[in-house]
């Protein structure tokens, strides 16, 4: 795991190391607007299965995915008006009807997705910069709660087999919660609040 600091002098250096490594088809621990997430190129399979190794998540959880904007999310969803304006604000993560293919382990049975826009300038601009939809998961081993607090999240994966290959430490986060999820395939119940 190689570790880097983000701060206002070390932003586009840090950007761009970032960009390299999801390019490279590698896992990034990123800040984001809730927790630190765990990113890769979610059109990538090895990327993907890799995730699920540092997660030791079941292939039964589908990963949800970033987006850089509502543009963005109606191009890889069907995504009507009334769902748009309620992902708008970055703390919901819709459940939608994919409009293309992704890898194994991004879509559920039935062909949904999960999708949510952060509001977070390092992830805005990394999903900017790389031009694909970004899993969008906690960083955390599953069964382990998500967290702010970037030492927590090192000790979690330190002796872990599998590891992220870069973390970028940003400090740590406001507390905030997870995103609400909301299926919008089932007349917009909601799964977790």
């Amino acid at each position: 795991m190689k570790l880097i600091k983000l701060n206002k002098k070390s932003f586009n250096i840090v950007l761009k190391e970032a960009e390299r490594a999801v390019r490279e088809g590698k896992v990034v621990i990123c800040p984001t607007d809730t927790v630190y997430g765990l990113c890769a190129n979610a059109l990538n399979q090895k990327a993907v299965n890799k995730v699920f190794k540092i997660k030791k998540r079941s292939k039964k959880k589908p990963l949800s995915v970033f987006a850089k904007s509502i543009g963005e999310a109606s191009k890889i969803s069907f995504l009507g008006k009334a769902e748009a304006e309620k992902m708008k604000s970055g703390k919901v993560t819709g459940i939608l009807k994919a409009k293309r293919k992704f890898p194994k382990g991004v879509l559920a049975k039935g062909g949904t997705i999960g999708v949510r826009i952060p509001d977070h300038v390092f992830i805005k601009k990394l999903l900017k910069m790389v031009k694909t939809p970004l899993t969008g998961t906690s960083a955390n081993v599953s069964g382990k709660p998500a967290s702010m607090n970037i030492k927590e999240i090192l000790l979690q994966f330190e002796k872990e087999k599998y590891k992220p290959d870069l973390v970028i430490d940003s400090g740590n986060l406001k507390k905030r919660k997870p995103s609400t999820v909301v299926d919008f395939t089932r007349e917009g119940r909601t799964i977790r609040k």
